[in-house]
């Protein structure tokens, strides 16, 4: 981008952190059973660090599930500090013609601010469909709003569709001058998944880059003044950035996420040290602000669980309360090229290694046709409504280099993925520039004489599936997992035959 400035580097000392703390960080946080992503420390509006773990990297997007719903709230406040909109507009005026003939009293009194802190008063949200804001509106109120919290994604995306009907702009056409090309982050490399109505999903569908995240949060902390021009009404960020509605109930939803249970300001989240607040998405796609400190912290990662994404806020919190000065601390070269060096050498590992088995030649070049199951690497979008492409045929050509997957999809696609068998991953890059994923990596190794592991991984995504191929003379059963934390429903078993 033309008018984006770099963030200044400045050693950890020089902001009164210790280099020696970061390095416990990054221990702590690899220990751990999730996976690192990227990392970026900022204090008084410098870096200290920044890193990311191979092959992962800076200028890659990332998916940011509910993390997205930050951008969708921050678009919401552009439009207030407009004047366009007020926070308590009803939203039966706003949609009077998905509103139902005769709304309930408590659907009357739904206003913008309710559904930006979470206070919809409704007990479910509806699945998405092409009339989705017509169902979210014909959806019980049954509390009065602001006064109950039911986490509701379809609320956040809500907020894209207040704004598209107030400017008939979408999220996307409508921050990138407004926010995007003011604050640093390029429109162009940014991602949407989109409701059926081409509506982008401001619940979760959002893929950005761990920088983006910093920047928009670096907003916030900022008052919403971004190089002196205000972007954010200040009464705005106030607003969005303290507790506006208890949200302890999730307690009973979410037992382990305990960072969870302290309030919710408008699609943020606050946090356990005094005044801190985040923008939060699935798997641990975190962007911290730590006011009393002066502080941003910006992760992208894969946690596989609810307990494990709070892991890695309860090492976050360990490591901040270490920082204790305002002011510069003494000098420390040595501690600050160890970690310099430290975040050059960042990776999620290896794969496993074992290229050879006898069944390789056996099975090199033969296809397989689907006989049972469901099988494929392409997930669909539960919001827009896309069902997955199951594949109808398949099979592997393996050489000195690894394999090449090549298969055939009940539409037609067809595809042939390299797969590294030597211990490392090759890189793939399918289907179209404009789709929220392209990058795949795949690796495989021989753990059985006739049995193929394969690991597959949409790098601009949290997600690896495995698919263990197991092999006989007549065809071949395959068994498929992932590290996903909304597993889908174990189906019939997956079987293929010799075409």
């Amino acid at each position: 981008m033309e008018n984006r400035k770099p963030f200044e580097m400045a050693a950890p000392e020089e902001l009164g952190i210790r280099s020696e703390d970061i390095l416990a960080y990054l221990d702590a946080l690899e220990a751990g059973d999730t996976e690192m992503h990227g990392l970026m420390i900022m204090r008084h509006g410098k870096l200290c660090f920044q890193g990311w773990w191979a092959p992962y990297a800076p200028g890659l997007r990332h998916g940011l599930q509910s993390h997205t719903k930050t951008y969708a709230a921050t678009a919401v406040g552009i439009a207030y500090t407009e004047g366009i909109l007020r926070l308590d507009e009803r939203i039966i005026d706003i949609f009077p013609e998905e509103s139902p003939e005769n709304p309930s009293e408590n659907l009357k009194l739904l206003t913008v601010r309710d559904v930006l802190c979470m206070g919809c008063g409704m007990d479910t949200m509806p699945p998405p469909g092409k009339e989705w804001i017509r169902d979210f509106l014909h959806t019980p109120v049954n509390h009065r709003p602001g006064t109950t919290y039911m986490y509701n994604s379809t609320g956040s995306t809500l907020l894209g569709a207040i704004v598209r009907k107030k400017t008939g702009l979408g999220l996307h056409d409508y921050l990138t001058p407004r926010l995007f090309k003011k604050i640093g982050i390029d429109p162009e490399n940014l991602r949407w998944l989109c409701m059926p109505d081409g509506m982008e999903v401001g619940g979760g569908g959002l893929y950005a880059t761990t920088e983006d995240n910093l920047r928009l949060l670096k907003l916030y902390a900022d008052g919403g003044v971004w190089e002196g021009e205000r972007i954010l009404a200040e009464d705005y960020v106030r607003l969005a950035t303290t507790n506006q509605n208890d949200s302890a109930s999730e307690a009973a939803v979410n037992p382990p996420a305990t960072d969870n249970f302290l309030g919710y300001g408008f699609q943020i989240w606050m946090c356990k040290p005094e005044g801190a607040y985040r923008a939060d998405g699935a798997m641990g796609q975190f962007t911290i602000v730590l006011p009393k400190l002066d502080m941003l912290i910006a992760i992208t990662e894969t946690a596989p669980g609810a307990h494990w994404a709070q892991n890695t806020l309860d090492i976050t919190w360990e490591f901040t309360a270490k920082v204790t000065s305002q002011a510069a601390l003494p000098e420390n070269p040595e501690a600050a090229a160890k970690l310099a060096d430290r975040a050059k050498r960042l990776n999620i590992g290896n794969p496993p290694c074992q290229p050879y088995s006898p069944w390789a030649g056996k099975v090199s070049g033969k296809t397989y046709r689907m006989t049972g199951g469901f099988f494929t690497p392409f997930g669909g979008s539960f919001m827009s409504g896309e069902g997955p492409d199951p594949i109808s045929e398949f099979g592997f050509d393996f050489d000195i280099y690894g394999a090449l997957w090549r298969f055939r999809t009940a539409s037609g696609r067809q595809e042939a993925i390299r797969v590294g068998t030597g211990g490392s991953r090759m890189t793939n890059l399918l289907g179209k520039t404009e789709d929220c994923t392209q990058l795949y990596l795949a690796d495989g190794f021989w753990p059985e004489e006739n049995v193929f592991e394969l690991h597959g991984r949409w790098l601009e995504t949290c997600l690896e599936d495995i698919y263990t191929f197991t092999f006989t003379e007549e065809g071949v059963s395959i068994e498929t997992k992932n590290n996903s934390p909304f597993p889908m429903p174990k189906g019939a078993p997956i079987t293929a035959e010799l075409a």
